[in-house]
């Protein structure tokens, strides 16, 4: 079953034709800094995602780049090593059928932020949450 999603004005729209893992919570600097408030990203095999228009990239760091639209600016992706590209979990057009599974780097969370929910947390990054191929829907 295709997934799909899109930016906030469509003119960035995808398709993923892969299985997309179960969503984390990224709690790291960077992704409170460049959305306000953590990251719930789920992710699928980068070869099974299907980017429709024109993605804007950001190098983030040496080993990672987030992609967004560059009209109304909805962070869409994060791509760092390995084979799966993180999706940010908000902007498929279908998320009933996904749930979380864990947070990592809870050690940069923001101090007004109680995690409450029971999940795995990681004080760093946790390849058994972020790398690992578990697909879900």
């Amino acid at each position: 079953m295709v997934k799909t999603g899109s930016c906030l004005c469509g003119a960035v729209r995808y398709e993923v034709s892969a299985p997309l893992r179960p969503v984390v919570y990224c709690h790291c600097y960077q992704c409170r800094k460049s959305s306000g408030h953590i990251v719930a990203a789920s992710s699928a095999l980068r070869d099974a995602v299907r980017i429709i228009g024109e993605v804007q990239w950001y190098r983030s760091s040496e080993s990672a780049r987030r992609g967004f639209c560059p009209t109304c600016g909805s962070q869409l992706f994060w791509d760092g090593p390995g084979k799966n590209l993180s999706i940010h979990a908000g902007t498929l057009d279908d998320t009933s059928e996904l749930t979380a599974m864990g947070h990592i780097f809870v050690a940069d969370k923001a101090g007004y932020m109680d995690i409450c929910d029971g999940l795995p947390q990681a004080d760093q990054d946790d390849e058994t949450l972020t790398t690992m191929v578990r697909p879900q829907i």
